[in-house]
C-alpha cells in the first residue's frame, strides 16, 4: 500500500492531558536497591520546575521504576518529560517509559516537570519502597515469572487454572490472578477455579507471584480461555471474509475511532479487522504508539461500552475499545497487523532469524493486558525480495520460511495471514517470492489489488489506481486485479485463500484536460492529508464518477482526474470474486467510508 502508514509520529510526543495519562507498564518490582531524589531546578514564583532522578544503588538490573509522592493541596503538575505521569486527588505517580525503564547497577536515570503552586513533594515511594533505598528488606529480590497457566475443567461459568511455582530468594507469599489484564483474585497455592464467567466467552489469564516482602515479579505467559455454552452467533455476512484495516493513527487527524464501526452500521458488515500497524524493530514485532493503542482514555459518549475509562484501569486506548467492540458484535475477529509501507524494512533482519521473530510476534498478540483481542496475526511485509519504501535481499525463500516460523509458534487455534503485492507482470514481484509455497502456512492472502497507477507518475497518463482487468491502452501490463489473481492461482495458492483488494479512496492528477482515461497531467490533485490522494466520502461529492473503465469509476472535474470504487463498482468486483472462486474481499480502511458505512455495506451485500 502505497501510503499505508502516515503515522503521527509528532502525535506521540505531544503533550497530553494529565487525567488521560497512564503507565501501563507490568506492574513494577519493589525496589531492592534503588533511590529516588528529587530537586526543585526553577522557581518563578507561581509555578517551578521539579526533577526526580532514580539511581539504582544495588548489584542487579532493575527492570522498571514507578515513583510516587504526595502534593499538598493546591500544587500540582501540569507538564512532564521522560516519565508518565498520573494523579489521583493529590496523589501523584511517575512510570518509566518503555524505553528507559531498565537500570543496571550504578546507572541513574531523571524526569522532570513543570507544577504550579508553592508545595513539595512528601511521603515519597520507589517501586512501593522508600525512596531513601530503604525495604523491608534490603537486598530482597522480587520472585520470578510463574510458568504459563494450563486450563482445565471449562464450563459454561467456570475453568480450572494450574501453573508452575516461581521462585524467590527469600520465598513465595501468595500468586496474583489476573484476567484480561486485572487482578481477581490472589491464592496461596499454584492453582485457581474461576466462576462467574460468562458463557461462549473468550478470556485471558496470566498469574504473578508476590513474595514475603509483598514485592511482586513479572507477569507469566498468557492462556486463552473461552467457556462452554452461550448462543454462537454466526457472522450474519455469509461464508466470505469481509475484512477492513483499523489505523492506529487514524484517532488523531482522522478523527476516526473503534465505535465509528458501530455508528456507521459497519460492524454488522463484517467479519475481521486487521489493526494497523505494529512495527517491526530489531529483528522483532513491537507495538508502535503506545498511547493510541493502549494508554488514550475514552469519555463514555467515545466509547463502544458507553462507559468511560478511568485513570488507573488496566488497559485503555484502541485496545480496550477493540475489546469492547468483540463483547458487542462476537462474530468478529481481529488480527495485529505488522510492516505496512513504512515499517517493512525491518522484515529482512526478521527472516534472518524467523523463529526468534515469530516469537517477539506471538508475546505482543499474546500479553496479558490484551491477550483476549486478537485472534491472529496478519504480516504486511512490502516487499520480500523486492522494493518498496526500501529494498529487501533476502531472498525468494525468506517470505516462506518467515510464515512457517509463524504458524508454528503460534499454531492452529490462531489466524496467520498476509498482504501482498498485485504485481501481476512477467518477472514482477509476485515473481518474487515464494507466494506459492508460503500459502500453506497461512489462512489467506490479501492481495492489495489497487495503487497500481496514481499521480507518484505525475505527468501520468491517467489510468484507475485499482482496474478490475486489464483493458487496451492500460500503461503497464499484468497492473490488474485479474493478472495478480490469476498468476497467485498458477503458483498454487487456493482461491479460498485469496481475497480481493478494495481501496476506499482515490487517487488522482491536476492538470488534465482529457476526461477519458490516457490523459496527461502536470501533477497530483490536491487532497486532504496527502496530495494525489482522497477519501471516498469526500470524493463521491467534490467530484462525482463521470465515467467507468476495466471496473473501476474514474472521474474528470476541472482540471482534476480521479479514480475509485463506488458502490456499483464494488458490487460487480464482488461478483467477480464470487465468480472466482475467492475467499472473500478486504478493504483499506474504515476512515474512508461514509458516516453510514455505504462501500462496507457494498461489499457484504456484494458476497452474500
Amino acid at each position: 500500500m502505497r501510503f499505508r502508514h502516515r503515522a503521527a509520529a509528532g502525535f506521540a510526543t505531544l503533550l497530553l492531558p494529565f487525567a488521560g495519562l497512564v503507565g501501563l507498564a507490568s506492574p513494577a518490582q519493589a525496589a531492592t536497591s534503588a533511590t529516588a531524589t528529587y530537586a526543585k531546578t526553577q522557581d518563578w514564583g507561581s509555578g517551578f520546575e521539579g526533577k526526580w532522578t532514580v539511581k539504582n544503588t544495588g548489584t542487579t538490573t532493575l527492570s522498571s521504576w514507578a515513583v510516587e509522592w504526595d502534593f499538598p493541596s493546591g500544587t500540582s503538575v501540569t507538564s512532564s518529560w521522560d516519565a508518565d505521569v498520573t494523579s489521583a486527588g493529590t496523589h501523584w505517580t511517575a512510570k518509566n517509559k518503555s524505553w528507559n525503564g531498565t537500570l543496571a547497577p550504578g546507572a541513574s536515570v531523571s524526569f522532570g516537570f513543570n507544577g504550579s503552586g508553592t508545595g513539595s513533594p512528601a511521603n515519597c515511594k520507589l517501586n512501593g519502597g522508600s525512596c531513601d533505598g530503604g525495604t523491608t528488606e534490603p537486598g530482597d529480590s522480587a520472585p520470578s515469572a510463574p510458568g504459563t497457566p494450563t486450563a482445565s475443567d471449562i464450563t459454561d461459568t467456570s475453568v480450572k487454572l494450574s501453573w508452575s511455582a516461581a521462585t524467590d530468594d527469600k520465598g513465595v507469599k501468595n500468586y496474583d490472578v489476573l484476567r484480561d489484564g486485572s487482578k481477581v483474585a490472589t491464592v496461596t497455592g499454584t492453582s485457581y477455579t474461576g466462576t462467574g464467567l460468562t458463557a461462549g466467552t473468550d478470556y485471558s489469564f496470566s498469574v504473578q507471584a508476590r513474595d514475603t516482602a509483598d514485592q511482586t515479579g513479572p507477569v507469566s505467559g498468557a492462556v486463552r480461555v473461552r467457556t462452554t455454552g452461550g448462543t454462537t452467533e454466526p457472522p450474519p455476512t455469509g461464508d466470505k471474509v469481509k475484512l477492513g484495516y483499523f489505523t492506529e493513527w487514524g484517532v488523531y487527524g482522522r478523527n476516526y475511532h473503534v465505535k465509528n464501526l458501530v455508528t456507521s452500521g459497519t460492524a454488522s458488515k463484517i467479519t475481521h479487522i486487521n489493526y494497523a500497524f505494529g512495527n517491526v524493530k530489531n529483528g522483532q514485532c513491537t507495538v508502535d504508539d503506545t498511547y493510541a493503542a493502549y494508554d488514550k482514555a475514552y469519555a463514555a459518549d467515545q466509547s463502544v461500552s458507553g462507559t468511560a475509562d478511568t485513570w488507573d484501569q488496566p488497559l485503555r486506548g484502541n485496545f480496550n475499545q477493540l475489546r469492547q467492540l468483540k463483547a458487542k458484535y462476537p462474530h468478529i475477529k481481529v488480527l495485529y497487523s505488522f510492516g505496512g509501507w513504512t515499517y517493512s524494512g525491518g522484515f529482512g533482519q526478521a527472516a534472518a532469524n524467523a523463529a526468534a521473530f515469530a516469537k517477539s510476534c506471538k508475546a505482543v498478540v499474546e500479553d496479558p493486558r490484551w491477550a483476549d483481542v486478537f485472534d491472529g496475526i496478519d504480516i504486511d511485509w512490502e516487499y520480500p525480495n523486492a522494493c518498496g519504501l526500501s529494498c529487501d535481499t533476502s531472498g525468494p525463500a525468506a517470505f516462506r520460511n518467515l510464515m512457517s516460523a509463524l504458524r508454528t509458534e503460534f499454531g492452529q487455534n490462531y489466524l496467520v495471514t498476509a498482504a501482498i503485492t498485485a504485481d501481476g507482470s512477467s518477472g514482477g514481484k509476485i515473481d518474487a517470492a515464494d507466494y506459492g509455497g508460503a500459502a500453506q502456512h497461512l489462512d489467506w492472502y490479501n492481495v492489495m489489488t489497487y495503487d497500481y497507477f496514481g499521480a507518484f507518475d505525475k505527468d501520468g497518463p491517467t489510468a484507475p489506481h485499482s482496474p478490475l482487468t486489464s483493458y487496451p491502452g492500460i500503461p503497464q501490463a499484468g497492473f490488474d486485479s485479474a493478472d495478480a489473481i490469476a498468476k497467485l492461482k498458477a503458483k498454487g495458492v487456493p482461491a479460498k485463500k485469496l481475497l480481493l483488494g478494495i481501496g476506499f479512496y482515490g487517487r488522482g492528477w491536476t492538470g488534465v484536460t482529457q476526461s477519458a482515461p490516457g490523459g496527461s497531467a502536470t501533477g497530483a490533485a490536491p487532497g486532504t492529508y496527502e496530495a494525489g490522494i482522497e477519501d471516498y466520502k469526500v470524493l463521491k461529492n467534490s467530484c462525482p464518477a463521470t465515467g467507468t473503465i476495466a471496473g473501476t469509476a474514474y472521474a474528470h472535474c476541472g482540471s482534476n482526474w480521479w479514480s475509485y470504487d463506488t458502490p456499483s463498482t464494488i458490487a460487480g468486483k464482488m461478483s467477480w470474486a464470487k465468480n472466482q472462486g475467492l475467499g472473500g474481499a478486504f478493504f483499506w480502511e474504515f476512515s474512508g467510508d461514509t458516516a453510514g458505512g455505504e462501500l462496507a455495506t457494498a461489499i457484504d451485500s456484494g458476497l452474500k
